[in-house]
């Protein structure tokens, strides 16, 4: 308990690192523990604008692919590799919130092209530099050698964890 008011405060951190042997943590743990730490942050966009980290990438997606063609919700599953009901939460709230509308195709009354409001086509500069403050201040310290390696692992882990999905779900249907 003592240790988690520590980090909260900020004090525990430099003790942390001198004590942590990383090497005796789980790959799964670490990624947890980064992630869970990630989502702890009051990310700047939510105090500005009203948006999540999460929302805040979402709308720099549909801005920044919304200029060269159109775009949908599956688009955004891809994207991100979320399920349907993650983006269909995402997308109801930033359409809540002004920054997107959803308008139908012609050829499918079904398709609803997402397009960006003025309200969001406003905050594009500022959604851009607050995501990369957010990324200068996570890889604060570290070399590019080492971010390289970094996001390399991370890929093929990533890939890893995609694969054993798919087999899980192969397997799945083929017990049915």
């Amino acid at each position: 308990m003592r240790e988690r008011e520590q980090l909260k405060s900020g004090k525990g951190e430099a003790s942390l690192k001198t004590r942590c042997d990383c090497s005796q943590i789980s790959v799964g743990r670490l990624i947890h523990m980064l992630s869970h730490q990630l989502k702890r942050q009051k990310p700047l966009e939510e105090d500005i604008m009203g948006l999540t980290t999460m929302q805040s990438h979402v709308l720099r997606f549909l801005l920044l692919g919304s200029v060269n063609r159109d775009l949908y919700q599956k688009d955004v599953e891809e994207e991100f590799e979320i399920r349907k009901p993650t983006a269909t939460g995402i997308l109801q709230l930033l359409e809540k919130n002004g920054f997107i509308v959803r308008e139908a195709v012609a050829q499918d009354a079904r398709l609803k092209r997402i397009v960006p409001t003025e309200k969001a086509e406003a905050l594009r500069g500022r959604i851009q530099e607050n995501i990369q403050k957010a990324e200068l201040e996570l890889t604060e310290g570290i070399d590019p050698e080492e971010l390289e390696a970094c996001r390399k692992t991370l890929w093929k882990l990533f890939l890893n964890t995609k694969k054993l999905c798919q087999a899980e779900k192969d397997e799945i249907r083929r017990r049915t």
